[in-house]
């Protein structure tokens, strides 16, 4: 998988914990929008894990072309926010996952084994956030 997150020490445990999988493997990493799609584009993972809130382009615009590029990588986005619209983003643009950045250490792996299988993941939080307030989060 390739993991683009924000900020290096929480990209560098992510992919400490995602290492900690036996069936799980981070085959590159990425801190911007650009450096996601070079990185996609040279690794060819079978899933993308996009932080919402990466720099440059930003999750959702790096989901977007990595769709147009590689339409076979699978793409989970990450999000600490959940009344920004975030969820209905993110699917817009094909994202099979959405996940809580606070999620717990066995979440985020069981979103991406899902997400990989081909299904769908949202964490419940936000889907309770987006059934709240109505779709307009």
């Amino acid at each position: 998988m390739l993991l683009a997150v924000d900020g290096h020490v929480i990209r560098r445990t992510l992919s400490d914990l995602l290492g900690l999988e036996g069936d799980l493997r981070v085959v590159a990493e990425a801190e911007s929008g650009p450096e996601t799609l070079s990185m996609a584009e040279a690794h060819r993972p079978d899933v993308a894990v996009l932080d919402v809130d990466e720099p440059g382009s930003g999750g959702v615009e790096a989901a977007m072309t990595l769709r147009e590029r590689l339409p076979d990588c699978r793409i989970v986005i990450i999000t600490g926010d959940s009344r920004s619209g975030r969820l209905n983003q993110a699917l817009s643009v094909g994202a099979r996952g959405v996940a809580w950045k606070s999620a717990s250490a066995e979440q985020l792996p069981a979103a991406i084994r899902i997400v990989h299988s081909g299904g769908r993941y949202v964490h419940p939080e936000l889907v309770a956030e987006a059934i709240t307030y109505g779709g307009a989060t």
